[in-house]
């Protein structure tokens, strides 16, 4: 199949989770979800071009990231050539900005612009809802990521349905230097739900008319006692809305009120690293579509 394009390059936003409830249990053994989720400003960059020979090789910025067919990007590649029935090689070459381990969804994000790359640099063979299946078939938020702009996603995520305008708000993303398993926190989660230690969160947060609420947070703050001091300490702050986890941990994300300074900006990032140390990663960001 020949292309009209030698290569292509992609923005992969990163995510937050407004909300996220866990509703159960499903019996194949994955979580039954309800998650507010929405793309924002921060995103990885992804080159794919035709490659030599039949190889898919990605290239990464970040040394810490695995290039072999272990990563989720390799993966999705390997997976549409096969769908499609091509043996190309494919060049992917990532630019990282989003953080591993964060809750903000980079290596979903990924995959699901190579997926929409692929599809664009081979001429679209695909239909929107076969990228979906594969992508669904490869990690519960890809099916996210190809859709555009903010959805509620159910079953495991999978299930999408748009959700309404979410209202424009700065963000100061805020992760300490430490990653979280999302399985981990899964399982935990379960593990405390079946011992009922589960509490339902005192104080209501909302942005616009959703509430702000993440059940991940009781499992992940037991265990890493920095995450609720940082949650308390940026609520505190003069021009933060409101302050939570994303999806797993271990960022937080504090949302900006309308109408803040720049200055009282700058002042909460050099206040984080005089209070909690300079190894923090801290970037200031908004939402997206």
């Amino acid at each position: 199949m020949s292309s009209g394009h030698h290569s292509i390059t992609l923005a992969a936003p990163a995510k937050i989770n407004l909300s996220l409830r866990i509703l159960g249990k499903r019996p194949d053994g994955f979580h039954e979800l309800e998650t507010l989720m929405a793309p924002i400003m921060l995103a990885d960059e992804i080159e794919i071009a035709h490659g030599r020979g039949k190889e898919i090789t990605l290239t990464c910025n970040d040394p810490g990231i695995p290039t072999g067919s272990e990563n989720l990007c390799v993966k999705a590649a390997v997976a549409f050539l096969e769908e499609v029935g091509l043996d190309d090689g494919v060049a992917i070459s990532l630019l990282k900005r989003i953080p591993h381990g964060a809750g903000l969804g980079g290596g979903s994000s990924d995959a699901a612009a190579v997926l929409k790359g692929l599809n664009d640099l081979f001429d679209r063979p695909l239909v929107n809802e076969e990228l979906h299946r594969i992508g669904s078939r490869l990690g519960s938020d890809i099916p996210f990521f190809l859709a555009d702009g903010p959805s509620w996603c159910r079953g495991r995520g999978e299930i999408l349905e748009p959700a309404s305008e979410l209202p424009r708000r700065h963000l100061l993303l805020v992760k300490p230097p430490f990653p979280i398993p999302t399985v981990w926190a899964y399982g935990k989660y379960s593990e405390l739900k079946q011992s009922e230690k589960l509490s339902e969160p005192l104080e209501k947060q909302s942005l616009g008319s959703h509430e702000i609420i993440n059940d991940l947070e009781i499992p992940v703050f037991k265990k890493y006692i920095l995450l609720p001091l940082l949650k308390q300490w940026l609520r505190e702050q003069s021009g933060v809305e409101s302050a939570f986890m994303t999806g797993s941990g271990s960022a937080m994300v504090a949302v900006m009120e309308q109408g803040f300074s720049l200055d009282c900006l700058q002042e909460i990032k050099k206040k984080i690293s005089e209070q909690f140390g300079n190894t923090l990663w801290v970037v200031s960001t908004e939402m997206g579509s």
